[in-house]
């Protein structure tokens, strides 16, 4: 038997990644048959729910599941169960009462929720793929910025980054940015002969799983939680790099767990944890539970 899954996006990627990670893992588990449905900012989906009139699937097959990661997503998702069925997954925690939908999956630095209809993980799911085949011999930096989480400070950054290539030898480093790494760091970055820099706009989306992939080691700014998680997914040996942090929040709380849980050495520490033994793979422990509650009998 085929699963047919209607993917809500609102067309930002990291919405999209925790999706389609879940996504792929089920289609690794069952026959699926996915369709993607793009949604708007508007107010639409409300509308659409209150009316009972949900246009937009009547050519496509009746869903079975409906997946969406976004605040955009959930009246959407609701509207288009009240209209053709199908049991509801939210990917993350909802601004509307958790009841109202089949499934929550939460990362557990949301709050703890204690119902029947949520699953808890550690951190958002994502799309990476596990692998074995790391090369000890590459190291890979992945820098974040400014957030209104963490106060970043460029010259501090540069500091560690030269201590962190005396303390860990590797002989090939490798070093990317992202959207929010600010000039003032990319400038001084190209000139160094310790490592090759490729600067975020110079990537495309297969870029950096291709590198989680082989690399040996990866060291992360604390500020970039979604790449720490990613980092983890791949299997490979992580370290943070320290940025002064603002108030304690969510962001900062997931960073104490893995340190708390062994899955991360402290921020700044230059050896690298052991880890639990396991490589972190939400999206497929969640897959596994639909699965086995839903599909079983499918």
């Amino acid at each position: 038997m085929t699963t047919t899954v209607w993917r809500f996006s609102d067309g930002k990627a990291g919405h999209d990644a925790q999706s389609q990670g879940l996504l792929r893992a089920l289609q690794e588990r069952v026959t699926v048959s996915a369709y993607s449905i793009p949604v708007g900012q508007s107010g639409g989906g409300f509308w659409s729910w209150l009316s009972g009139t949900y246009r937009y699937g009547a050519r496509l097959p009746v869903p079975d599941l409906l997946i969406g990661a976004g605040h955009a997503t959930h009246w959407f998702l609701l509207a288009a169960r009240r209209r053709w069925g199908g049991r509801t997954i939210v990917l993350m925690k909802p601004s509307l009462p958790l009841s109202w939908f089949d499934l929550c999956i939460v990362p557990e630095h949301d709050g703890p929720l204690q119902a029947a209809n949520v699953l808890s993980t550690l951190g958002s799911l994502n799309s990476i793929q596990p692998c074995r085949g790391h090369d000890s011999r590459i190291g890979l930096i992945i820098l974040g910025g400014p957030s209104r989480h963490y106060r970043w400070d460029s010259e501090e950054m540069l500091t560690q980054l030269e201590r962190l290539v005396r303390e860990r030898p590797r002989k090939q480093w490798l070093l990317t940015t992202s959207r929010r790494t600010p000039e003032s760091m990319l400038r001084p970055l190209r000139d160094r002969v310790e490592f090759q820099c490729v600067p975020y706009a110079s990537t495309d989306s297969d870029w950096l799983p291709a590198r989680l992939s082989e690399a040996g080691e990866v060291w992360v700014s604390e500020d970039s939680v979604s790449m720490i998680y990613e980092a983890l997914t791949a299997g490979a040996q992580l370290g943070l790099l320290k940025v002064q942090r603002g108030k304690e929040n969510r962001m900062t709380s997931a960073i104490d767990i893995l340190v708390e849980r062994g899955w991360v050495g402290a921020p700044g520490q230059w050896q690298l944890a052991a880890g639990p033994g396991q490589t972190l793979n939400e999206a497929a422990r969640c897959a596994d539970w639909i699965k086995d509650q839903w599909l079983a009998n499918h």
